[in-house]
């Protein structure tokens, strides 16, 4: 017989609400070697992320990234770290507070408790977990959630391994939460025009380039070839962006950063397209990564420290680089309106507050009798 998991102090009238679960990638507890190594296990061990067989994978895993790769990684790590812990961790968390109160006011301009929809962040690696995050929102009496990833365009490496821990979760439930998700936003006009008005803003404040590179995370060329979206929805947001901004086909490149391994990637690759600008004499570059939402080490040690030294070595005169959108306003309420538009016909009155009304209603009625 199966054995689910239990609600401590479960009844049948306690009040149900709407959840609302963010997703991101996830981050070393601290910057060590012991850390790291325990973050890039569970990360490399994820058959979506390496689509390796196992039985080719592992031995290479543990035999050998395992021992060379966490040291290198946590020296990096240590760079970027700072004083509240983890960019991501920390930026991911105030996007959730942030987001809990824009979602409140809209309910409540929907006549709706201004919490009602409850928010939660889980991270596929490392903690706060994604299972955390939906026992938390079960707790709260959540049993409607939205499932909106922190990554506006989709792979199967990021989105399609978030479901994944979602469907282990839900496996253990006795009471499976009706679900919804939100599997990309690339083009949805909120975030567009937060990007916009980044860079814009970044612009007014230090002029223009001559290029701007949109520099996105990599991944192997062979999932584009079996069908995987993420490189044509890297293209259309940059696409819009770039539009939006009033650039020329030549002003604006999309590139690709943080390869692994030697297998064929997704190009141009973003260093050595660094490296070729500064070469031909491009004065000026600004980087941004319209992929990332939170700055993190991709963002701030790839490129802002590693991507800047390259491009100034090989003669490049001037490099700035654009901040993820962070806790934006412009973001945040992007990312609150794109919830409640696919939250649809589960913003009505709460059954549980409806059927209050009712039995209040009948007990007037019958004092008024009396």
């Amino acid at each position: 017989m199966a054995r689910y998991r239990t609600v401590p102090s479960f009844t049948h009238d306690r009040p149900t609400r709407l959840g609302v679960l963010l997703i991101n990638l996830g981050t070393p507890d601290t910057p060590t070697t012991a850390a790291v190594r325990r973050y890039l296990a569970q990360f490399l061990s994820d058959p979506r992320v390496v689509e390796i067989p196992r039985v080719l994978w592992t031995p290479i895993l543990h035999g050998v990234i395992l021992n060379s790769r966490p040291a290198k990684s946590a020296q990096k790590y240590a760079t970027i770290w700072t004083k509240d812990g983890s960019p991501l961790l920390v930026h991911s968390l105030r996007q959730k507070t942030l987001m809990q109160g824009y979602l409140g006011q809209r309910l409540k301009d929907l006549g709706l408790p201004s919490d009602f929809a409850q928010v939660a962040i889980g991270m596929r690696y490392g903690q706060p977990s994604i299972e955390s995050a939906m026992a938390k929102l079960e707790m709260d009496g959540c049993d409607r959630i939205l499932v909106l990833p922190l990554y506006p365009q989709y792979s199967a490496s990021t989105t399609g391994s978030a479901l994944d821990a979602i469907n282990d979760f839900t496996r253990g439930q006795r009471r499976v939460p009706a679900l919804r998700v939100v599997d990309a936003y690339h083009d949805d006009p909120g975030y567009i025009n937060a990007l916009v008005q980044s860079v814009n803003e970044h612009w007014v404040r230090n002029g223009r380039p001559d290029k701007l590179l949109f520099s996105f995370h990599g991944l192997p060329k062979r999932t584009l070839e079996l069908g995987d979206p993420y490189h044509c929805h890297c293209q259309k947001t940059a696409r819009l962006v770039a539009t939006e901004l009033g650039l020329k086909r030549e002003q604006a490149l999309v590139t690709f950063q943080s390869r692994f391994g030697r297998a064929h990637w997704l190009m141009p690759y973003t260093q050595p397209t660094l490296v070729a600008l500064a070469k031909e004499r491009v004065g000026r570059v600004d980087v941004v990564c319209p992929g990332f939402v939170s700055d993190c080490l991709e963002t701030l040690e790839e490129i802002a420290q590693a991507g800047q030294a390259a491009f100034l070595k090989a003669g490049g005169r001037e490099f700035h680089y654009i901040p993820c959108l962070n806790e934006r306003p412009a973001w945040v309420a992007a990312l609150a309106d794109l919830a409640v538009r696919n939250l649809g016909g589960w913003l009505e009155s709460p059954p549980d507050a409806l059927a209050r009304e009712l039995t209040q209603g009948r007990a007037k009625a019958l004092g008024a009798r009396q």
